[in-house]
């Protein structure tokens, strides 16, 4: 397929560089009235005709009129259209003159149809890709945070390529994967996390969306609602956040441009650990090196007095404060991202072709990330009547030892809890370099000296991946067209993980395969599309859509694994006493038909209705036929400022929506599939064995979601104020949970479909120009999101659904749907109180547990952001603070310091021990029974204020820059990313912090990479 989308744009190359005809040429600039700088994008076409090209970087146009009576129409978001006589001039500037409403305005929505921002009915925001490219993410995901209302994202804390985890209005469903549905140039593309860290441990592998070049995105479009993200059926079920990439403009000249960024992260210590008391137990630092060993994380020793103490090794050391903490073990990070993109545009067509390369080291030393990514897109006018278009992009990710994470071994992350007098330096290089075998550090051999791991550690998976797009367009009219679009999807991944040589808990130190192996993921989309405008008279009108989609998935792995190593560091199959393989395929295929009606009467009030009908082969059955679900959806907006006839108001529309969505059904689970066994041999005679499933087959459909929502748009004052308010009430239905069914059935598990959650949300919008001369301009906007859900019900005994938790308080502090409550909700143990209010304490002087009790959402309740931009004469400055309040997070770091006598609250009855009710206890004794037994103490609050970007750029003026002759233009920025937190209340954790990549281990912290802050340059040359 690919070879044939080359050749395709190979053809459209050639018709366009194909002069057809010989015509007048008529060229100018296009400026903005108000300042005279040049308008790049803005569209110049022949009146009556689809001959059009768009300015280019400098506002430059040329176009070939037909003949002396042709009219320019000159059009640009924001500004009023003019139109221009051409008569017998060859040279025509304009000026445009600003819009006073921007009611032109277009925005993308469902199936990358655009639409006129009046007639939407629903909540859309919209992102530039100048906000995801300059302060940038390895993950582009991650630049949206604090930029929309309704939107959390959540970056893992793994390093370059961690997975990012975003959120829409909450979680849609309890069994729903939380993730929105990623649609790159109106092709869904496939998301899928390909593996995780849990609480006993694992590495982050990455997701689909970070694949994606920030430098080849033109913008992303956020669909809040279910109303504005019906057509996409059963997978809209969390929203849909549209990619629109950068393509090349008709008409334009070549256009070469090279942008090279430049990001250092600098790892940041949160924590705030005692530094007075050091290694050992009892209030006496150790004597041997085997209490050494035992207690080089453990901070229940001694006052620190600069005294000798013995190591681990045998040696002497200071016991005082050592000269570096964990935070040193740390390198300085770097990502070094160069893209150069060449885009030309002919009369009938036009094309773009980028090239990019990302060298990403992580802050964990021989660990990182190499990715190419090339993009290539194509759109060529075949006949008048005739539009093919077609891109692909291709990426070639390679990573090295990618990092493990949570509670778990090979994790480089374990110096954490070192005690304030041990050096992380004196367990370098991390093996004996005689045998090779790991320098154990600790009294847990399961906890991997991180020196070990990333000098001799192996995790690395390969992706090479391919997004192709084919779309053919004809309009038998200026309001009726049909399309065909071809989208393919194809990742192949390689994995290559391995226990090294000398790892302390392998047996005898020598190893082993984990796996190595391969799989391909694809996804294939086919629609079809049949769209026309109809008016009737002068106030009626519709614009009708319908269509119809084919898609198919398939998942194909093999591996192979075991253990242990014959030889040293000879990492293959053939090297391993035993031998393990794996196999796995699944495969699904859904065929749709949908459709859209926008009922228009005059220029005041739209009603649009919407409706997919998904059938699904994961739904088929032989004893059931019924394998449907419907989507359906109705909003409306209505135009009220011309009614109220304020002055200062320029636009006001009030919006409605409601629909019903549906999650996807999951492939082989509606028919019985009996397992293949080994061979039994008895008396020579091989007899073939198997096992029949104990999970019943069920027919039952997805949960469904329905979702009504009300908004407000208010611009004023020549659109130097918006607002923009939504309020939505968003219910799920049915969800399917596992259950556990009598034996005399026959089988011992199955589903019921009873659980409901219900998220309720108020997100406000508003930005400002509060000044604006011709040399000045200052623009703010503030997005807020009140949010509030509660589960409505899990089984029919009310059951709590749990989710995850982290290793220290495995089971003991977990996070689980409660029926009534907000969800997911922190669940642990509180104290035992006496009458009086008074902590209970056993015969010991130890805190007695009490109540398995809530203690509050992982969600928070109100959060937001900030965005200011400064633009004086050719200086920009910009810079974001987002927030984040109402959410409680189950902290391994605030265990494991109260446990280990590091947390600054143990510092309390060092010298007198702890009295309660006329008992006393040792400081040591009653912190790690009050850590263990009440769980609660875990937890934190995840509030906080960041400060999450800025940037100071320079544009050098065009007179300078045109003094060499092949340059365009220079802009340079200082740029900065996650500079500081302005305000937190967990005292030794960054409250985003997490290992876990999806919604099972949403708000649960511990034992990853340390959070970074970043700091670079963003250089980018146009040249002619």
């Amino acid at each position: 397929m690919i070879q044939n989308v080359l050749k395709i744009l190979f053809v459209f190359c050639l018709f366009g560089f194909q002069n057809l005809e010989a015509q007048t040429t008529v060229s100018g600039i296009v400026t903005d009235a108000a300042n005279g700088l040049p308008i790049s994008g803005a569209n110049v076409t022949i009146k009556g005709t689809k001959n059009g090209v768009s300015t280019g970087f400098d506002g430059k146009y040329s176009i070939k009129s037909p003949n002396s009576s042709a009219i320019l129409v000159i059009s640009y978001i924001g500004f009023i259209t003019k139109e221009v006589a051409v008569s017998d001039e060859t040279t025509i500037n304009v000026a445009l003159a600003e819009s006073p409403n921007q009611l032109g305005e277009v925005v993308v929505t469902a199936l990358g149809i655009s639409k006129d921002q009046r007639k939407v009915g629903y909540a859309v925001a919209t992102v530039g890709g100048d906000n995801l490219n300059k302060a940038r993410e390895t993950n582009v995901a991650n630049s949206l945070s604090g930029r929309v209302s309704g939107l959390v994202v959540r970056g893992t804390n793994s390093g370059a390529g961690g997975t990012s985890k975003v959120l829409l209005r909450g979680i849609s469903g309890v069994t729903s994967g939380g993730n929105p549905l990623y649609v790159i140039d109106g092709i869904p593309m496939d998301n899928t996390q390909r593996g995780s860290a849990g609480e006993w441990g694992g590495a982050d592998q990455g997701d689909g969306i970070g694949n994606i070049n920030p430098d080849d995105i033109e913008k992303m479009t956020v669909l809040k609602g279910q109303s504005a993200s019906a057509l996409y059926g059963a997978r809209a079920v969390n929203g849909v956040i549209l990619i629109t990439t950068r393509k090349g403009k008709k008409g334009s000249d070549y256009e070469i441009s090279f942008n090279s960024n430049f990001m250092a992260d600098a790892p940041v210590d949160f924590t705030d650990f005692q530094d007075q008391y050091g290694q050992g137990t009892g209030g006496a630092k150790p004597l041997t090196t085997g209490a050494a060993l035992a207690t080089n994380r453990m901070a229940w020793g001694g006052k620190l007095d600069g005294s000798s103490v013995i190591g681990f090794d045998g040696k002497q050391y200071t016991y005082g404060k050592a000269n570096e903490s964990y935070i040193d073990f740390y390198r300085t990070g770097t990502n070094f991202t160069n893209t150069v993109s060449i885009s030309k545009g002919m009369a009938e067509g036009a094309f773009r072709l980028s090239v990019s390369n990302l060298d990403s080291k992580s802050i964990v030393p021989n660990s990182g990330l190499k990715r190419t990514t090339i993009n290539l897109s194509a759109d060529q006018n075949i006949t008048e009547k005739l539009n093919v278009a077609a891109s692909i992009n291709y990426t070639d990710e390679r990573s090295n030892n990618r990092s493990f994470l949570s509670d778990g071994p090979k994790n480089p992350n374990n110096f954490l809890f070192l005690a304030p007098n041990v050096d992380h330096n004196i367990f370098a290089p991390g093996y004996d370099p005689v045998t090779g075998n790991e320098i154990v550090f600790s009294d847990d051999i399961y906890v991997t000296n991180p020196y070990f791991i990333a000098n001799r550690g192996v995790e690395d998976p390969t992706r090479k991946r391919t997004i192709s797009v084919l779309s053919t367009k004809y309009s038998f009219t200026d309001d009726i067209y049909a399309m065909v679009r071809l989208g393919n999807d194809v990742s192949h991944d390689t994995e290559f993980s391995v226990n090294p040589w000398g790892l302390d808990y392998t047996l005898n130190k020598r190893g082993g395969l984990d796996s190595q192996g391969q799989s391909t993921r694809s996804e294939l989309n086919l629609d079809g599309l049949f769209g026309a405008k109809f008016k009737f008279g002068e106030d009626f009108s519709i614009d009708a859509l319908a269509g119809a989609n084919i898609r198919q998935n398939k998942y194909e792995r093999i591996k192979v694994g075991g253990g242990p190593f014959v030889l040293p560091y000879l990492y293959t199959p053939n090297n391993v006493v035993n031998f393990n393989r794996e196999y796995n395929y699944s495969g699904s295929e859904s065929h749709s038909a949908f459709y859209s009606l926008d009922f228009g009467y005059t220029k005041y009030l739209t009603l649009t209705t919407t409706g997919r009908y998904d059938v699904y082969s994961s739904l088929s059955s032989a004893s059931s036929s019924d394998n449907a679900v419907f989507t359906p959806s109705v909003s409306g907006a209505f135009i009220f400022n011309d009614l109220l006839k304020m002055e200062a108001l320029d636009f006001g529309k009030v919006r409605l929506s409601y629909a019903v969505t549906s999650g996807e059904a999951t492939p082989y689970t509606n028919s019985l599939y009996f397992n293949s066994g080994n061979s039994l041999v008895t008396n020579g005679v091989s007899y073939s064995t198997g096992s029949i499933p104990s999970t019943l087959p069920t027919l039952l459909k997805p949960f469904t979601v329905d979702e009504i929502e009300v908004g407000l748009d208010l611009r004023f004052f020549k659109s130097r104020l918006t607002f923009d308010a939504s309020y939505y009430k968003k219910t799920s239905h049915d969800e399917i949970l596992n259950a556990e069914y009598s034996r005399a059935t026959g089988f011992a598990t199955g589903v019921v479909a009873s659980a409901s959650i219900e998220n309720k949300g108020l997100e406000i919008s508003v930005t400002g120009v509060p000044v604006k001369t011709d040399n000045f301009t200052w623009t703010t906007s503030l997005n807020t999101t009140n949010f509030k859900n509660k589960v409505l019900a899990t089984n029919a005994d009310k059951t709590p659904i749990i989710l995850g938790s982290n290793r220290g308080t495995l089971g003991n502090a977990v996070t689980a749907y409660v029926v009534g409550e907000a969800g997911p909700q922190i669940r642990a143990y509180d104290y035992a109180y006496n009458a009086d209010g008074s902590i209970q304490v056993d015969a010991a002087g130890l805190p007695v547990r009490g109540e398995f009790k809530n203690f509050g959402s992982v969600l928070p309740t109100f959060y937001g952001g900030w965005n200011n931009e400064f633009k004086y004469k050719n200086f920009n400055l910009a810079f974001l603070i987002d927030f984040n309040y109402g959410n409680k997070v189950i902290s391994a770091t605030e265990y494991y310091s109260r446990l280990r006598g590091l947390h600054q609250a143990t510092l309390v009855g060092r010298e007198t021990g702890i009295t309660n009710n006329g008992i006393t206890a040792t400081a040591e004794n009653y912190y790690q029974a009050e850590a263990r037994n009440i769980t609660s103490t875990s937890i934190v609050s995840g509030d906080f204020i960041k400060f999450r970007q800025l940037s100071f750029g320079y544009s050098f003026p065009k007179d300078l820059v045109r003094k060499v002759s092949f340059l365009q233009g220079i802009d340079v920025s200082f740029v900065a990313r996650n500079l500081g937190i302005l305000m937190r209340k967990a005292d030794n954790i960054d409250p985003e912090s997490s290992f876990g990549s999806n919604v099972k281990y949403y708000g649960i912290e511990g034992t990853s990479l340390p959070s970074t802050s970043s700091f670079g340059l963003n250089v980018n040359f146009k040249i002619k």
